[in-house]
């Protein structure tokens, strides 16, 4: 090779070299360029996903307001607290609820039994089984109106479903009872009427030994209980027993009892009563008056007499008058009701020893026939077993353990 082409191969080679470093030059540059966009993006993409999912301190606070039974500790993680208050209320229905189902059992097994024998004795459902049906619950004091619309209803029901086994419409039986209940009473108030602001007046009818005297002191009792001022006029004047009886009760509930001589006047009786409770700023003034249905009209213009003495001092009194019936005494409760609803205007009733009666299906004629709604109930002996009546109570309580499962 001679001098010239050897100078011309260095020449090239040097021209390769310095390409070889530019292009590797270039690449580490952009190499750099690469990494150092990365590092300024990456405070962005950060921010990005804090954005996504909020920090603690950023997320989204509970109303504590909206539900008072929510809180919120530090780490913003929301505990269901239950009320005491709630508590109470649930163990107080409870208790309730187990004083119908207690008090309604010899209902129950009476009423049970009559239709387990009904069920055993007929094989298909024909006209002879509704006619016994219709004598099964006239038996049990649900009463005959009543009784008829039950099983006139029913045979609409099985010609609409087919029915064929009497087994089979034991469920229908006890829900057209309840449907009838309910559609009676959609007008009815069940709850006493208590005044929020000034006295309230209570006149107490019955005749004797339907448990009068003692409704009157287990519900002055439970007044006392809730805080409430209550006074007793004892205006059945009538038997110097019912006045010695009422004083004994007052002394039980806690509360005093205003009283005249055996024999005396017994407006005279809820005058002082009215007067003593306005002055000494009373809430509650029940009043016992006399039971005689003897002569109906010298009952009637007796109680008339008290009511115009009560509406002097207070026009819009008396606010119940509560009609004491004894429910072991069945279809005879029934025409008690009946007289005195015709003698004054009852607004209740007050159904005593539910406990002691297989007949506590009196409540469904006294509702049903007579439209007057049943205000409370005795359902016990103690001086804590006079309840406000509740038809959802009182239906669990006549028919739990006779609805039969599905199958």
């Amino acid at each position: 090779m001679n001098e010239k082409e050897t100078k011309t191969t260095e020449t090239e080679t040097d021209e390769r070299l310095d390409e070889s470093t530019e292009s590797a030059d270039a690449e580490q540059q952009e190499s750099v360029q690469t990494e150092t966009e990365l590092v300024e993006a990456k405070p962005q993409l950060e921010s990005e996903e804090e954005e996504e999912v909020p920090a603690p301190s950023e997320a989204e606070p509970v109303d504590v307001e909206e539900d008072p039974l929510i809180i919120v500790n530090s780490a913003t993680q929301a505990e269901e607290l239950v009320d005491p208050e709630i508590i109470e209320e649930q163990q107080e229905e409870i208790i309730i609820q187990e004083k119908y189902e207690k008090g309604l059992e010899k209902t129950r097994k009476t009423f049970g039994q009559r239709l387990n024998e009904l069920f055993a004795n007929f094989r298909s459902v024909d006209e002879d089984f509704f006619e016994e049906l219709e004598e099964t619950l006239i038996g049990a004091d649900v009463g005959f109106d009543t009784s008829i619309k039950i099983t006139e209803s029913l045979r609409q029901e099985v010609k609409l479903r087919n029915v064929k086994k009497p087994a089979a419409i034991q469920n229908t039986i006890i829900e057209k009872m309840v449907d009838l209940y309910e559609a009676e009473g959609v007008e009815e108030n069940n709850a006493l009427n208590i005044q929020v602001d000034g006295l309230t007046v209570m006149l107490f009818v019955g005749v004797n030994g339907v448990g009068k005297t003692t409704s009157i002191g287990k519900l002055a009792h439970e007044f006392k209980q809730e805080g409430k001022k209550v006074l007793l006029a004892a205006a059945d004047t009538f038997r110097a027993g019912a006045i010695d009886q009422l004083v004994v009760w007052g002394e039980r509930a806690g509360v005093e009892v205003v009283r005249g001589n055996a024999g005396g006047d017994p407006a005279a009786v809820v005058f002082d009563a009215v007067e003593r409770a306005k002055v000494e700023n009373a809430d509650i003034l029940l009043v016992d008056t006399a039971g005689r249905l003897q002569n109906k009209v010298n009952l009637m213009n007796e109680l008339e007499k008290i009511k115009r003495v009560i509406q002097r001092e207070l026009p819009d009194a008396p606010h119940e008058v509560l009609l004491v019936v004894d429910a072991t005494t069945g279809q005879n409760a029934m025409s008690q009701a009946k007289q005195f609803k015709e003698t004054t205007d009852v607004t209740g009733l007050v159904l005593t020893k539910l406990d002691g009666t297989a007949k506590g299906g009196i409540v469904l004629a006294i509702r049903n026939e007579l439209h007057l709604p049943v205000k409370l109930v005795g359902l016990g002996e103690g001086i804590d077993d006079l309840e406000p009546f509740d038809a959802n109570d009182f239906a669990i309580g006549l028919f739990k353990g006779l609805l039969k499962e599905e199958d």
